[in-house]
């Protein structure tokens, strides 16, 4: 367990001492339009350089190239090109470059970064963990609600088993842009602004272990999602958000943009869990045991192992795709002696984790609201960390029930069913803690506390109809339909996205120091509640009922139910339009401020002011107890936050003797 004393001096690359800042005029500093100019500029490079190989001058030494009915090398290198280039523009090779020229390296402070940086510094690449945090707020709204649109116009087209307002290759590539944008981008919708902005508050820390690695994990997004739309303009891609070979492969240049998309994603998701690991381990303050850390930074840390294990496997097999693209390989090419089952193999590996990287997360907000709206200490609290370890481990052993209906040996359905089932085990953990604190207790309804029991009603949809999909003989009647759909909807937008949104009424007084409209809150968890339920709940029926998924022509005999499930999903569009209201309105127009604890919170991060101080924290804090110690007889203080002189110097010794004699 570290400590950073000195942070001026942490923030300069190598330790080196800060040195006399240089002003220079706002359009010459590095940003976001520096980023598109790098980004426009190696698009046109790499789209140049992958003419020139595939130009016919170089056929005979590259025949596999000549062969190919398409090239997509203009395309890839365009697009990696670009990558380089918008990275370049925001300034993050400046200090590595300064290095290597023996030159110092002078990084801002964040009291100079709050004094100077003004609203401007949410368009730059910086160290603060709390501009991050507001970065990855917003970023996370705009996919999220670009996404949803996509997601209104698929309704739009079920309205009707036979008038249509799409073609039927429109249609699928809407599916796929929605499913992807979905899957892909909204991994890091939680831990990306809350687990960057609140974990060292939570820790006791006065930053994150790697502010660059940081910053960087944003920074790829907003390429990746313009990547990803710009797929549409290329003809998209008609298999859906699981990429499956050899579709993928013999697909049109859209499929290009997915996979090159899908796996700067995985990067990210790489780059954001290794720093949230190294941070909480590295950078608790003396008295934050593992007994007291709070739930959601043990969600965080499970979510952040599943991302740096699970994700690599998913950039590989995305870049293994590329490659067939471009340079002609056989990785998943069946004709050529690849195979189509190791990219599911692939794909899934990473893809059931991934469903726990937006499942833990959520866990982790409502866990963390239970014990401050029921002013009770959070029930279980030692089974609850062990359930989400246990749902970590067990993640990574259930990929194959995705594969139950795609020819693989009989003989693994029973074992992969078995892990399936048994993975409801930790995750009943999870559960029944949240059930026992919630027993005879004195509920406060506020907007954070409705949300958190929304999401438990619908996770619990979700999870028992997931019971059905573990089952092999169920899941070959079922896989492929609207029932998976509505199941999976429950789980993620039912569990993910309603703590999502739990999260920002509770937080933002915080990270904004604005505190938003509760009366619009109320509407808008109503709203979204009840329509939600409307939408997905009828889906298991039309699943039941035959309706295969991403067919945009069905049963007449099921128009009516579809005509329900487009009206209630509009609504359902309505509800989040009211939260987009709501947020504009506050945190822009009305501004109402709230710099204190509104919900009465013993947790670390709401004893400083809000927005917190540059720093966090005046001093390092010392930890005296854990965060849910509501009711307590005689419970001391979360943490002294002015520790007299010493003591944090005699915690060190203390620990590092106990060390020597262990």
């Amino acid at each position: 367990m570290a400590i950073e004393t000195q942070p001026e001096r942490a923030h300069g690359a190598g330790g080196s001492a800060p040195g006399s800042p240089r002003p220079r005029p706002w359009w010459m500093r590095p940003a976001i339009h520096t980023a598109i100019i790098g980004a426009v500029i190696g698009y046109v490079l790499g789209h140049l350089l992958g003419n020139f190989l595939a130009a016919s001058n170089v056929a005979t030494e590259y025949p596999n190239i000549a062969l190919s009915d398409s090239s997509d090398w203009p395309i890839v290198l365009g697009y990696a090109f670009a990558v380089v280039g918008w990275v370049a523009g925001l300034g993050v090779f400046n200090d590595l470059i300064r290095q290597m020229l023996g030159r110092p390296v002078r990084v801002a402070t964040e009291e100079e970064e709050a004094a100077n940086g003004g609203i401007a510094k949410y368009f730059r690449f910086t160290l603060d963990h709390k501009v991050v945090g507001i970065q990855y707020l917003v970023g996370m709204l705009i996919y999220f609600c670009t996404a949803g649109l996509f997601a209104m116009a698929i309704r739009a087209e079920l309205l009707s088993p036979s008038y249509h307002l799409f073609s039927s290759s429109a249609y699928v590539e809407i599916v796929g842009e929605h499913g992807t944008m979905m899957m892909m981008l909204m991994t890091s919708v939680i831990l990306g602004p809350f687990g960057n902005y609140l974990i060292p508050l939570m820790i006791g820390s006065k930053r994150v272990a790697f502010p660059r690695i940081e910053a960087l994990s944003f920074w790829i997004t907003p390429v990746a999602f313009l990547i990803l739309l710009s797929g549409l303009m290329l003809g998209g891609f008609p298999f859906g958000w699981t990429g499956y070979a050899p579709l993928s492969i013999q697909s049109t240049l859209g499929a290009d943009s997915y996979a090159m998309a899908f796996g700067l994603m995985g990067v990210s998701m790489i780059l954001a869990g290794f720093n949230i690991i190294v941070t909480v381990i590295c950078y608790r303050a003396p008295g934050m045991r593992w007994s007291r850390i709070p739930m959601f930074v043990w969600a965080m840390v499970a979510t952040s192992f599943l991302m740096v294990l699970a994700a690599p496997v998913l950039v590989g097999g995305m870049y293994m795709l590329l490659s067939d693209r471009t340079a002609q390989t056989a990785f998943f090419t069946d004709t050529l002696g690849g195979s189509s089952y190791l990219y599911q193999n692939l794909f899934w590996f990473f893809g059931h984790p991934e469903v726990y990287i937006l499942a833990l997360p959520g866990f982790g907000i409502v866990s963390e609201l239970l014990p401050v709206f029921t002013r009770k200490p959070l029930y279980g609290y030692k089974v609850a960390a062990a359930g989400m370890i246990g749902v970590t481990l067990l993640s990574f052993f259930v990929w194959q029930h995705h594969l139950f209906d795609s020819g693989i040996n009989p003989d693994m359905r029973p074992v992969f069913m078995l892990t399936t089932e048994l993975i409801s085990i930790p995750t009943g953990f999870i559960y029944l803690v949240a059930m026992g604190t919630l027993w005879k207790a004195k509920i406060r309804l506020t907007v954070p506390m409705l949300f958190t029991l929304g999401m438990y009603f619908n996770f619990l949809i979700g999870g028992i109809s997931g019971v059905f999909l573990s089952d092999v003989p169920a899941d070959t009647t079922e896989h492929g339909s609207f029932f998976v759909m509505a199941h999976f909807h429950y789980t993620i937008m039912g569990g993910l996205i309603f703590a999502f949104m739990a999260g920002c009424y509770y937080w933002l007084p915080k990270m904004m120091g604005i505190k938003l409209n509760q009366t619009l809150g109320k509407i808008h968890f109503w709203t979204m509640f009840l329509f939600f339920n409307s939408t997905f709940l009828p889906l298991f029926a039309v699943g039941m009922a035959g309706q295969p998924r991403r067919v945009f022509e069905y049963a007449r005999s099921l128009e009516t139910l579809n005509d329900w499930v487009s009206i209630s999903a509009f609504l359902l569009g309505a509800s989040i339009l009211i939260f987009v209201i709501n947020f504009v309105w506050s945190t822009v127009i009305a501004r109402v401020r709230e710099e204190g604890n509104p919900w009465n919170s013993r947790g670390l991060e709401w004893q400083v002011s809000s927005p917190p101080p540059p720093g966090n924290f005046a001093h390092v804090p010392v930890v005296l107890s854990g965060p849910y110690e509501y009711g307590t007889p005689g419970a001391p203080p979360v943490a002294d936050l002015n520790p007299p002189t010493g003591v944090v110097s005699a915690a060190y010794a203390g620990a590092d003797t106990a060390r020597a004699e262990a």
